[in-house]
């Protein structure tokens, strides 16, 4: 008996080194899809951000209605953001590599860059790095020297921790395979950063028909109200004992 489970064991491990030459190959294949397909989205992604830089505060707006992103901002990093004019997200032609993100600034009261970049790099070994632009920032302006002085909404829930600035992102390379925020602007916000621009107007619009529900309760309300006081009005010209006990039936 033991020399069968023996055997089956190696067949099993036999069987399952197939399994694993196969998703190797499908791997190698689903690669060449995907740098195909990159390269095909180039166009689409250039002509979208054309069309996004006539949208005023178009990628702050986006940032604050990701609820990951909308976590790590505070006020001040808000403020900076208004002067986000542009975001690309491009990947290495050979996709395996690693990403860069780019960030493009206007003249602003914070920092003299007019682009912010992190880099992620895995090489042939399989070790994740990344790299960042130096912020330059003006005199009084670092964020991530405030940081432990402004508390932002998200942090305040969080049990009063003091949130790091979002531009700390930009010097910490500690974990560069794991960087959530890279991730989450790469594969969440980039291949549809419109889902998220429109969140507000869509919650505005659903409060705007519940108001209108309310106010047209609250005037059917205030209708039966003054029937009601109609009706106890003519009570009280013939009785005023009945008209008494009408004030308590409106109001009680």
């Amino acid at each position: 008996a033991e020399k069968e489970q023996q055997e089956a064991i190696e067949h099993i491990d036999e069987v399952q080194n197939e399994i694993d030459r196969l998703n190797e190959q499908a791997s190698e294949e689903i690669l060449k899809v995907e740098q195909k397909y990159n390269k095909l989205h180039q166009p689409f992604f250039q002509k979208r951000s054309e069309l996004i830089a006539k949208i005023p505060n178009f990628w702050v707006t986006t940032f604050v209605n990701h609820p990951q992103v909308s976590a790590l901002l505070g006020e001040e990093d808000e403020e900076a953001l208004h002067y986000l004019t542009r975001v690309e997200v491009t990947e290495f032609e050979d996709i395996k590599s690693g990403y860069r993100i780019d960030f493009y600034f206007d003249e602003n009261p914070y920092f003299e860059n007019k682009i912010l970049s992190k880099e992620f790099h895995l090489n042939e070994s399989g070790d994740p790095s990344s790299k960042s632009t130096e912020i330059k920032w003006k005199s009084g302006k670092d964020l991530t020297k405030r940081s432990s002085q402004t508390q932002n909404k998200a942090s305040r829930k969080r049990q009063h921790e003091e949130p790091e600035s979002f531009f700390t992102w930009f010097t910490d390379h500690s974990d560069a395979g794991a960087d959530e925020l890279g991730e989450v602007i790469k594969d969440d916000i980039w291949p549809n950063p419109l889902q998220y621009y429109l969140v507000p107007d869509m919650d505005d619009e659903e409060g705007e028909g519940e108001e209108d529900d309310d106010d047209d309760e609250e005037e059917e309300g205030l209708e039966d109200i003054d029937e009601e006081g109609d009706e106890d009005e003519g009570e009280e010209d013939e009785d005023d004992d009945e008209g008494e006990e009408g004030e308590v039936k409106r109001f009680g």
